[in-house]
């Protein structure tokens, strides 16, 4: 049976004066045709701004067609007597869960929905306990919404959904914010309501290693379908995928490599298996040993040459929430950590493990119940220290950039913080148009509302916001959630440059390990408000194992390297990124 049907869809954005004239449109779904069938898994992928999240939004009838027609479950979205109907067919998980958790406790959230939809109350506690277990989050069913980390409302919203039993889910980047295990957990809980409740899942991701189980890839440019397939036929288009910003698993993009050097690897790789199978029939060159990486305890210390004093200093620091009530939560416990001036951090770890508290204390935007922090020597708690210009030195970029974009438009919202500086209208005006060069965000869009843009079109204006104060050590909380892979790549190797060349320091809490094994010196890794382990990246992803006991893992690399090594080709395990891995497979095995 049929889910979902397009006919010669169009949806144009109007932009209105203040007499509700429309004084321009922009296109951003262009005739599609499309046909959904139930019970199928369908991944849409696109770069920012190709249409797909306004594609999503038709599906759930939060728009609807201003050309063509949209049939969810035989119903036409464009007559609003269905609109109830087609709502109850669809349920939509957003980007951000803050658009849609409303409740002030977290089971009274999750059973909002089923409520509405009539279901008896002894079946929504039923539903709520179920949904809740399904996205690991029973045990804070009655906590607040507004105490939880971003990841955990994640959880919580995609739960709120699960419970309506709908018949199609539609899921706008649903796993942005979440730590690796968290993103298997939740896509494990749709994949076995799908094929348990025969539930059409619409995903829209830029983890493009979540999309190997599709039935179906259907890729999206300027609001046009330019691909569309299975899962094996569009990923065997490396190159056409990257002219439309996209990529490929790590371990298509690795067969894809070792392809074009001559080693004989099948079309679109999508499995460690199927990439190892292929490896283990090449010959492996003179006699080597097999590089097998021990897994120890305990804190692990970087082994790099840095400076005698800390650019900022973390001195015994605890923070607890809400000390003395219901909702009280030791976060961070005795946390102590050097940073060093010119350095890349990465600090990873679980959602809710500690990490967005941690680097809200290094402005002073939190301060610790207890310890001290110093920055260039001085504690930032002292009597007479001047809070307003550390948090000119450290600048934050937050998890959400809604939270920090609040002006009439994009080049007004980036001067906000020069001007704040002191500098003149040129001087702001200058540096702004400076930060919106370097995050990649094209001149046409300064005169636009901030509010107006894509999700990661608000990551790039936001972390120039932050760029433009010319700030000495930049703290980024996931800068790349909802940003294309082109764009993820672009803003930071823009960020790593900055880094090497303005001896700018740089952290960095990303729940990507393949980004932080390419671009960071050291590793800080969070486990409950302590830190558990301290390193450079091959020391900590060598502790793969306990990283995955803490709902982290290591980069897909790294576990290929162990699958070739466990097949008899000693590789070396501590290899981390694709091109390290092209070179010690290239020095092993003959083609």
């Amino acid at each position: 049976m049929r889910m979902i049907k397009t006919d010669n869809l169009i949806f144009e954005y109007k932009k209105h004066d203040d007499e509700g004239n429309v004084i321009g449109a922009h296109r951003a779904i262009d005739e599609i045709n499309l046909d959904i069938e139930e019970g199928q898994f369908i991944a849409i992928l696109g770069h920012n701004g190709s249409g797909k999240s306004t594609l999503a939004k038709h599906m759930n009838a939060i728009l609807v067609p201003t050309g063509g027609t949209m049939w969810v479950d035989g119903k036409n979205t464009s007559e609003e007597d269905n609109i109830w109907d087609v709502r109850q067919s669809a349920g939509m998980v957003f980007q951000n869960p803050d658009n849609q958790i409303i409740g002030t406790v977290v089971e009274e959230d999750v059973g909002f929905g089923p409520e509405n939809l009539g279901v008896p109350t002894e079946e929504i506690w039923r539903r709520v306990e179920e949904s809740l277990s399904a996205v690991g989050m029973i045990e804070y069913r009655h906590h607040s919404p507004n105490k939880l980390s971003g990841g955990q409302k994640q959880r919580v919203a995609i739960a709120g959904v699960v419970a309506m039993r709908p018949k199609c889910i539609v899921l706008d980047e649903p796993t942005a914010m979440l730590d690796p295990n968290g993103r298997k957990e939740v896509l494990r809980t749709v994949e076995e309501l799908r094929k348990r409740e025969k539930v059409t899942v619409i995903l829209i991701t830029h983890y493009m290693e979540e999309v190997v189980g599709a039935d179906r890839v259907i890729v999206m440019d300027k609001g046009h379908i330019v691909m569309d397939g299975t899962t094996k036929e569009v990923f065997s288009q490396v190159e056409t995928l990257k002219k439309y910003r996209l990529d490929v698993p790590q371990v298509t993009l690795l067969a894809h490599e070792l392809k074009k050097k001559g080693y004989d690897i099948p079309d679109a790789v999508l499995t460690t298996e199927e990439l190892v199978d292929a490896l283990a029939c090449c010959e492996i060159a003179g006699t080597h040993t097999v590089h097998k990486s021990e897994s120890q305890s305990g804190v692990s210390e970087v082994s790099v040459d840095v400076p005698k004093e800390p650019i900022i200093k973390l001195d015994h620091v605890n923070y607890i929430y809400s000390p003395g009530n219901a909702y009280e939560k030791h976060a961070l416990k005795d946390v102590s950590l050097d940073i060093y001036e010119g350095e890349f951090i990465g600090i990873i770890g679980h959602t809710g493990s500690g990490k967005s508290t941690l680097i809200q204390h290094l402005n002073g935007l939190i301060k610790a119940t207890d310890g001290a922090i110093y920055y260039r020597g001085k504690n930032i708690y002292g009597e007479k220290y001047n809070l307003r210009q550390l948090r000119n030195q450290v600048g934050l970029v937050f998890q959400y950039p809604e939270h920090q974009l609040f002006e009439i438009d994009v080049l007004t919202d980036v001067c906000f913080g020069p001007k704040n500086q002191g500098l003149s209208v040129e001087e702001c005006k200058a540096r702004a148009i400076e930060a919106l060069q370097l995050v990649g965000l094209p001149e046409k869009y300064y005169g636009r509302s901030p509010f107006d843009l894509s999700g990661g079109q608000k990551r790039r204006v936001a972390i120039a916001g932050v760029l433009a104060m010319k700030p000495k050590v930049l703290v980024l909380d996931e800068p790349t959630a909802g940003l294309d892979p082109k764009g993820r790549d672009e803003i930071l190797n823009q960020i790593a440059h900055l880094q090497k060349e303005g001896n700018l320091t740089v952290i960095l809490v990303s729940h990507s390990m393949e980004d932080i094994a390419k671009y960071v010196d050291r590793i800080v890794v969070m486990n409950k408000g302590c830190k558990m382990l301290e390193g450079v990246p091959k020391e900590v992803f060598s502790h793969y194992k306990e990283l995955e006991s803490v709902g982290l893992a290591a980069p897909q690399v790294s576990y290929i390297m162990h699958a070739l090594v466990e097949r008899g080709i000693p590789v070396d395990t501590q290899a981390t990124t694709i091109s390290e891995a092209v070179e010690t497979i290239s020095q092993i095995l003959i083609k």
